[in-house]
């Protein structure tokens, strides 16, 4: 019958011949200095991966912050025409955190895409969808052109030109208390379909929804619950 193995590895380091043993004792000082030092090493290798590894990997797991923002009335809106309003993107970093947006009402007409309460004002992103270049609004062709690389969009944000893989990005908007409000952006694919946020230059029809996930930092969609009060009108 064997020898039992946890009767063999119990013996004293005298008996296992260690130099420096004293009697009866089983871990010797140059072994307890190797474990003492290991230990050490890793802890001290801990404290300096695991935040490094924190700051690296913490934003992926953070939403950024977004609330409703009003930008005027309804009589500030047409059908016909789109209104420039600049929204804050992020707090705290003045004109850097600015974006703009063009916003127009909706036309049952052309917007043939389903209506819900969040796109009864169509709110499209001034950012190209190739490589997040600004585009601007040529009112007398009722496009929207990207200087940098020939992107053109149509009145709807659809692309009509150019290398653009999908219209331009949007916003939501709702319309409360007198007021209309924008929310956080969105992309849409060829058929205005909502997505979350995608980069510039990734594609949303086909393969492109899957091979172009979004990212888990993206605002998501805040709550209609509490929106900002409407401005004070002075002398009241």
């Amino acid at each position: 019958m064997p020898a039992d193995r946890h009767a063999q590895s119990s013996k004293s380091a005298e008996e296992r011949g260690l130099p420096g043993a004293f009697e009866g004792e089983t871990v010797n000082r140059r072994r307890f200095m190797n474990i003492t030092a290991q230990g050490a090493g890793g802890i001290a290798a801990a404290a300096f991966t695991l935040p490094a590894l924190g700051f690296a990997l913490g934003p992926i797991f953070q939403r950024e912050p977004f609330s409703w923002q009003i930008i005027g009335t309804p009589a500030d809106f047409t059908e016909t025409t789109y209104v420039t309003k600049v929204l804050t993107i992020v707090d705290g970093i003045s004109d850097a955190g600015k974006s703009i947006a063009y916003v127009r009402v909706r036309d049952p007409q052309i917007d043939t895409e389903p209506s819900d309460q969040f796109n009864q004002y169509i709110a499209l992103s001034s950012r190209c969808a190739h490589l997040g270049c600004p585009v601007r609004y040529v009112e007398a062709s009722q496009r929207f052109i990207c200087p940098c690389h020939g992107g053109v969009y149509n009145f709807r944000g659809l692309v009509a030109g150019g290398p653009p893989p999908r219209p331009l990005d949007r916003f939501y908007t709702l319309q409360r208390n007198g007021y209309v409000y924008i929310g956080p952006r969105y992309s849409v694919n060829s058929e205005l379909r909502r997505f979350s946020p995608r980069d510039p230059g990734e594609p949303l029809d086909g393969l492109g929804q899957y091979l172009y996930p979004s990212r888990f930092d993206t605002s998501v969609l805040p709550p209609t619950t509490n929106l900002p009060a409407p401005p004070a009108i002075p002398g009241v």
